[in-house]
């Protein structure tokens, strides 16, 4: 059994309490020294040494496989909501007749901007890599653009 070991001052007697008696530092209090360990002696640290750190991938494999995830499935990339937000703010913009869009319609330019902004980062990649860099950078896309002969519509 343990007790929990409190320094007392008497002034009338000499005794000395149990914890006064043994200057301990245990793992939890560290020591008041210039940063050096005693032999045997625990960090603070030493009960996280049993946890398993998660396991870190090289630079560019994460992005690999979210690559090879990305081309593996069907459904659209942006979100049907934000995507079809946008499209309406635009038309409000534009025209005040058209008020109401069929699912298909905005399903229709959603994969007609999806297939336009694959091409042209495809395009661009392709720009960076006769550059001889991997980075994408706006003058990449720019080149794309303008070798393609689409129009500066942004």
């Amino acid at each position: 059994m343990r007790i929990k070991q409190v320094a007392t001052k008497s002034s009338a007697s000499k005794r000395r309490s149990y914890a006064s008696a043994t200057p301990r530092s245990t793992p939890e209090q560290p020591s008041t020294s210039t940063g050096k360990r005693k032999r045997g002696q625990k960090t603070a640290s030493a009960p996280d040494a049993n946890v398993k750190k998660p396991r870190r991938s090289k630079p560019g494999t994460v992005a690999l496989r979210e690559i090879r995830k990305l081309q593996k499935i069907v459904k659209p990339i942006i979100p049907l909501a934000p995507f079809a937000r946008v499209v309406k703010e635009i038309t409000n913009r534009l025209s005040t007749e058209v008020t109401r869009w069929q699912s298909e319609a905005l399903a229709a330019i959603q994969e007609a901007a999806e297939d336009f902004l694959v091409c042209l980062f495809e395009d661009g990649m392709l720009c960076a890599i006769h550059a001889k860099r991997v980075t994408l950078m706006k003058k990449d896309l720019e080149l794309a653009r303008r070798i393609g002969g689409r129009q500066r519509g942004w």
